[in-house]
């Protein structure tokens, strides 16, 4: 019974300390990707704006993508089912130097992301800014998944962009 008590006590003391530390963790984790795209800001925010063009998600057989009544510009929509989870994709706001997308999924964590365009003077280039933030509950487990999460969603994030740059740059 001592022995019991004495595990019990360690166990509780290691969790407590574990949530105290993932407390130092930020809960919006944010990855941020950058790409020059050969072309001017406006024909790419035009086909960011219409993505089932770039992004390597919709050319891909494993993903089933259905597209709302507006799939370009302002307040376009999507549902994409992959790996039996359907998760939703939403362009909340487009101007003429950023997009705002919203990813929501049951089960999964809300993602915000937001695509920054501003050109470099006086060439015919464009930067590509990509920001997503991550929005994580108070558990320790999805606080210290926020270390690893550069390097898991990061790739994908950085195919997107290159993407987006070979689709605007051929055509």
């Amino acid at each position: 019974m001592r022995f019991i008590k004495a595990f019990l006590v360690g166990a509780t003391g290691l969790f407590i300390f574990i949530t105290l530390l993932s407390l130092l963790i930020p809960a919006n984790p944010r990855v941020s990707r950058t790409v020059i795209i050969n072309s001017s800001k406006e024909k790419i925010l035009k086909q960011i704006n219409n993505w089932k063009n770039w992004q390597p998600l919709f050319a891909s057989d494993a993903a089933k993508v259905e597209f709302g009544k507006t799939s370009e510009g302002g307040d376009a929509k999507c549902s994409i089912e992959y790996n039996g989870k359907i998760t939703n994709l939403r362009i909340m706001k487009a101007d003429s130097s950023s997009v705002t997308i919203s990813l929501t999924g049951d089960g999964e964590n809300d993602i915000t992301s937001q695509i920054f365009l501003s050109s470099l003077n006086p060439s015919q280039q464009t930067r590509v800014d990509w920001i997503a933030t991550t929005h994580l509950h108070w558990y320790p487990w999805e606080k210290f998944y926020a270390i690893f999460i550069d390097k898991l969603t990061g790739p994908g994030y950085e195919a997107s962009l290159n993407g987006l740059k070979s689709f605007v740059e051929s055509h």
